[in-house]
């Protein structure tokens, strides 16, 4: 069967007047996403949290934490490189689909064992099967719409609602549980999912015929402005005119120069959580003083690749000099609103554990019970039905699919509906418990801190089970209360229980069972350390309650896209669209509002005192809004801007931007903990306000001198 055929018998099986092989990749994209995002969203809290308590993690510093998790992140977008290449020369899109999606699923399954090698191992082979995954999806539909191009924009479009629809959910219930049951649990459940989508991507191949199969011959490929590199880069590179072809070679020395800062970037990538960590610098010959060695590496590594961009440049004529002279403007400042939005997946999440309210109680827990019904089921209700469609059109090509799907949309609504039943079934106890009076001594004279007053200065400190209470002061004892919640818990006024701190700061604290209190003092004997279990005795039975995870808070980035994508484009498409320079403006500048209001929410704030919810929510608003501006510019001006013979490298120096963006984000985001103990919590924030402020400011007062240098593109 010839190629054309299948194409033609491909896009007579439709859905929602697309092929029902779009949705096969929505879906698909939609479970990797999820299990991306599920357990995105918990590395960093996983590794922060305090060793003993009701959930308890590694206690690592957000310094050390955030040095992990920026390599983790940078290489995600450095390894599709390498990733589209293989699937180009040797395994095709749809194998390298499979290859990717089953490695990431050993990933999460290595992750799911807590112990400090599975996690390592875990987090390599997730970034190694997503540098096969990342780059063929898109591939894959541009494969499939390629005669077809008015109908592209629409696929993209509904792909895209996947990304989000998967995200969404992945934070939502892998947070979820990690939080509420185990990090085990969320880490697990992610890779179920992986597991589950890639079994129903292989089972769906009768709907694709020879689209996205093993190469048969050396092909070139398009580039679309809004897809992931996954082209052949040899290809790419010879793309284009002979003449041009003739005019400007990659030279020796040019492939000598990518081969090095390559090895710089990956060297750097990996040095900088082991020098944090271990304290081994692969660098240390090259350090100078204080200054480390890692950082005079990837100084002369940037002057490397400086030297690179320059000599490849100026071999150009003038409109094409100019023209990719832009491009680099717009990638500069790509690395300033990664480096601010991505505090989404480290400062914001410790800053939400830590310092957000996010208990409720009586009318304000009903309510949000309500709320997060409706944004739960709505969603899920309409990917139902999109599931129920493509099972009605291709029941009988591709059964074993549909019944995959079926099997995950089954899983999906249980987790999700007992997560609301638990929620809605979830009570409020006031209990009270003592707590020791503990001087608070200054570290350089050793006497105790008095208040304005003169008044000396005391931390109280819950007794845990294991304190002897002859060996501390009678009027050192005193009494506190607590409200905690448990769901489908029937216990009275007079009643005694154990409860047991949830956050780091012993501030809060949770019910604990007999059976969990059991697990409780054999972890702490195994660790040899206090349990922490604290006798108490209820006070009062209260009505409904709920504590919103932390996790919540970082579905609202998808929930925000998927609610005002929409509207950005129509903006987009009118006659107000504004140009290129302004839309990267808006997107730092209203990112930066986002952090501004973040800095308003904290500015005063003292240990033991909580900021409302509301700030945090309208920053991810905010967040979101710049994004839609920013986001979706810069990848449609490199076939816009850059010659033929230069998109795959400047595919890959875009990456490169938006991966050091990346680390960036996540090494300053480590910072949180040492910048607010120096200075105040509103000062970290505002940080993330100035710098992209004066970014999109600089980006908008360049706008004349790029729309120069683009010489008319639009």
């Amino acid at each position: 069967m010839s190629n054309t055929s299948n194409k033609s018998e491909f896009f007579q099986s439709k859905v929602l007047g697309h092929p029902a092989g779009l949705f096969v990749l929505f879906f698909t994209e939609m479970w990797e996403r999820f299990s991306f995002y599920g357990m995105r969203v918990l590395l960093v809290n996983f590794l922060t949290m305090a060793l003993v308590g009701y959930n308890p993690g590694w206690e690592w510093s957000a310094e050390n934490a955030g040095a992990l998790f920026g390599t983790y992140a940078m290489l995600l977008y450095l390894t599709p490189i390498v990733g589209g290449i293989v699937a180009d020369k040797f395994t095709g899109y749809r194998w390298a689909v499979v290859i990717g999606a089953l490695i990431m699923t050993l990933g999460h399954a290595s992750m799911a064992l807590e112990t400090e090698a599975s996690l390592y191992i875990g987090l390599g082979l997730l970034v190694i099967g997503t540098g096969f995954f990342k780059p063929t999806m898109t591939s894959i539909i541009s494969e499939m719409y390629k005669d077809l191009p008015e109908k592209k924009d629409g696929a993209y479009t509904i792909f895209y609602m996947g990304v989000n629809a998967g995200a969404f959910f992945g934070m939502m219930l892998c947070g979820y549980l990690a939080e509420k049951v185990g990090w085990s649990w969320g880490f697990g459940l992610a890779g179920v999912f992986m597991l589950l989508g890639t079994l129903q991507f292989w089972l769906a191949k009768p709907l694709f015929g020879d689209i996205g199969g093993v190469p048969k011959k050396a092909a070139s490929h398009e580039v679309e402005g809004v897809q992931e590199p996954g082209g052949n880069v040899d290809d790419l590179i010879n793309a284009g005119s002979e003449n041009e072809a003739k005019r400007n070679p990659f030279t020796l020395i040019d492939r000598v120069l990518i081969w090095i800062c390559s090895i710089v970037v990956l060297a750097y990538a990996i040095n900088d959580p082991l020098r944090s960590i271990v304290d081994i610098d692969l660098f240390s010959m090259l350090q100078i003083g204080e200054f480390a060695g890692q950082y005079v590496g990837v100084l002369i590594g940037l002057g490397l690749f400086l030297f690179l961009i320059i000599s490849r440049i100026v071999r150009y004529d003038k409109i094409t000099r100019d023209r990719m002279i832009a491009f680099i403007i717009f990638a500069f400042f790509t690395v300033f609103f990664w480096m601010s939005f991505e505090q989404g997946a480290s400062s914001l999440v410790i800053f939400a554990r830590d310092s957000v309210q996010r208990v409720l109680i009586g009318d304000s827990a009903v309510i949000f019970n309500i709320v997060n019904a409706l944004l739960t089921i709505a969603p899920l209700v309409i990917i139902t039905w999109v599931l129920f469609l493509l099972a009605k059109r291709t029941g009988r090509k591709i059964p074993g699919s549909n019944v995959v799907l079926i099997i995950c949309f089954g899983g999906v609504w249980s987790v999700a509906g007992w997560m609301l039943y638990r929620d809605f079934n979830t009570t409020a106890y006031d209990v009270t418990f003592q707590k020791e009076k503990v001087a608070v001594l200054n570290e350089k004279t050793g006497q105790q801190e008095v208040d304005e007053d003169g008044e000396p200065i005391f931390n109280l400190i819950a007794i845990t089970e294991g304190r002897d209470l002859s060996s501390i002061e009678p009027d050192m004892i005193v009494n506190d209360t607590v409200t905690v919640g448990e769901a489908f818990l029937t216990i009275g006024e007079g009643d005694g229980i154990n409860i047991i701190t949830k956050d780091n700061a012993g501030e809060a604290f949770a019910y604990l069972s007999e059976e969990q209190s059991v697990k409780k003092r054999e972890y702490a004997s195994k660790i040899d350390r206090d349990n922490g279990i604290v006798k108490a005795q209820v006070l009062k039975v209260k009505d409904d309650w709920v504590e919103i995870t932390v996790s919540w808070f970082s579905i609202l980035n998808s929930f925000f896209i998927i609610a005002f994508a929409s509207l950005i484009s129509k903006w987009w498409d009118s006659k107000y669209n504004p140009s290129a320079s302004v839309k990267y403006g808006l997107g730092l500048i209203i990112m930066a509002i986002g952090f501004g209001l973040l800095a308003m929410g904290s500015y005063g704030l003292v240990e033991g005192v909580k900021v409302s919810m509301i700030w945090l929510i309208l920053a991810y608003l905010f967040h979101t809004l710049g994004e839609l501006c920013l986001s979706p510019v810069g990848l449609s001006y490199v076939s816009k801007l850059v010659p033929a013979r230069m998109i795959a490298f400047m595919f890959g120096m875009w990456y490169l931007a938006i991966a050091i963006g990346n680390k960036l984000a996540a090494v300053l985001g480590g910072q949180i903990e040492n910048i607010t103990e120096q200075y105040s919590m509103s000062t970290f924030f505002l940080i993330f306000t100035i710098v992209p402020l004066v970014a999109g400011i600089l980006v908008i007062f360049s706008g004349r001198l790029l729309n120069k240098l683009m010489h008319g593109v639009k």
